[in-house]
């Protein structure tokens, strides 16, 4: 193997780099010296962020097991500034007491999963795809339950580990139809017929990934795993987890299942109206802010698919960009309700009542957030609706068009019940004034900054369906 082979793989190097630095540092480092561990995983994550932009030449390794192109990497870049954003805002949450000894073993397993993304996201083989996944969940499983003495948090971990296997099998027996029906396991020399065996390879097999997406009827989980593990790690799986998973989803339609679009079509329309609906009915009965983002990611994971339902690569674009909107509006989302919750441990809605009165900024960033969810101009979540519309409408398939409008009209209702407690509800002990640590205003910054930015530079959109188009 050549050192340009190598370098193929340089999101993974560089990951894996960073993880041997933090495991000699917590050799080397003293317990009063932890927390310094925090700062150096952050300078890490963004000198990885800023390399995986440094551009490099497509190409495939291990005798076409691992695929690289401009569109993936792209991909991986996304989720690596989403895991930036994670990291700044786990700061306090790691300074508290009794976790300042397992400062270093939160960051191993964070980017231990990050690697087991991009393996998937590369991945040209389907032993290697489902390596990545597993390489993706299993540190996540351990995350949920990382807050040992709280009976919601290992309740988190089992649930997820459990979901998770069951999702496997479930995976896993696909594949084997598939592989029965093919004799092979390459992407590349990958051919469908139209067979029932085909067709039911493919059902299981997406069946198997929705349970990632949380696409309905497979969310059972999401609530109780999003309300029971720590905020931060919610926030991962929201976002890199569900991000991810879209993403191989996107490929492997475009490429792999090409020859069974209708058969594909199908499925999606029906999984796309009915998770868009449940995720949205259920989000407006929710209090705690925490189960409330859960069912509100499961109803944005609906909107994911109408743009992989196209099936062309103004949908691709129209997906990938709004995973990028998405990222950094959740993160917002997320890192407020972070910022509360470790400064006054309240998570409900009624807590939110006149918190504009004593923190005006991290209202306004969480205004910022939900109106970018909900789809209001001219915040990026906007463009992001207004692309997978088009995308959705070109097609033809305007009675979905209708009912994705009509969905995106519910979640703003529910969205506003938040605005509205923050800026109109009256409260006499509303939530003290909060003052967030320099790591926090980072994560923040550069969540509104994505959320207003892509809402007015077009160009990314436009870079993004070029590489669509190439790929």
């Amino acid at each position: 193997m050549t050192w340009n082979e190598l370098l193929l793989m340089r999101h993974e190097w560089a990951l894996i780099g960073l993880a041997l630095v933090l495991i000699i540092l917590e050799i080397g480092v003293s317990d009063e010296q932890k927390s310094r561990i925090n700062v150096v995983a952050c300078l890490l994550m963004a000198a990885v962020a800023l390399f995986g932009f440094w551009p490099a030449e497509s190409g495939s390794i291990f005798g076409g097991m691992y695929i690289t192109d401009p569109l993936r990497m792209l991909m991986k870049n996304i989720l690596n500034i989403g895991v930036l954003i994670i990291f700044l805002q786990s700061n306090v949450w790691l300074g508290k007491a009794g976790m300042k000894s397992r400062i270093t073993e939160f960051y191993l397993l964070l980017v231990s999963s990050l690697i087991g993304v991009n393996y998937m996201i590369s991945a040209g083989h389907f032993l290697m795809f489902y390596l990545g996944l597993e390489l993706l969940t299993i540190p996540i499983a351990a995350l949920a339950a990382y807050e040992q003495y709280q009976s919601k948090s290992a309740e988190a971990g089992i649930k997820l580990i459990l979901s998770s296997a069951f999702s496997s099998a479930i995976l896993l027996f696909g594949l084997s139809m598939l592989y029965g029906a093919t004799g092979n396991l390459y992407f590349a020399d990958f051919s469908l017929s139209d067979s029932l065996l085909t067709i039911l390879g493919f059902i299981f097999f997406f069946s198997g990934l929705a349970f990632k997406i949380s696409i309905v009827p497979f969310h059972l989980w999401t609530a109780d795993v999003y309300e029971g593990s720590p905020t931060n790690v919610t926030s991962y799986l929201s976002v890199i987890s569900k991000g991810s998973a879209v993403f191989l989803l996107v490929i492997l339609l475009f490429t792999l299942f090409r020859t069974i679009q209708p058969v594909w079509q199908e499925v999606l329309y029906a999984t796309a109206i009915v998770t868009m609906t449940i995720g949205n009915l259920f989000a407006i009965r929710q209090q705690n802010l925490k189960r409330f983002l859960a069912f509100s990611s499961i109803a944005q994971a609906g909107f994911m698919l109408l743009g992989v339902i196209n099936g062309d690569t103004l949908g691709m674009a129209t997906v990938v960009y709004f995973v990028l909107v998405y990222v950094f509006s959740n993160l917002a989302a997320f890192g407020v309700v972070q910022a509360v919750e470790q400064a006054s441990g309240k998570l409900n809605i009624d807590d939110y009542n006149g918190f504009y009165k004593t923190n005006p900024l991290l209202s306004l960033t969480m205004m910022l957030a939900l109106f970018s969810l909900a789809g209001i101009p001219p915040l990026a979540g906007f463009f992001g609706k207004f692309f997978l519309f088009t995308a959705v409408a070109e097609s033809g398939f305007y009675t979905l068009l209708l009912i994705a409008v009509l969905n995106t009209v519910i979640s703003l209702y529910y969205y506003l019940l938040v605005v509205k407690a923050m800026f109109i509800n009256k409260n006499d002990s509303p939530v003290p004034v909060i003052t967030s640590d320099g790591a926090m205003r980072i994560s923040l910054i550069l969540s509104v900054a994505g959320i207003v930015i892509l809402g007015f530079y077009s160009p990314v959109f436009d870079y993004i369906n070029e590489l669509c188009k190439s790929f």
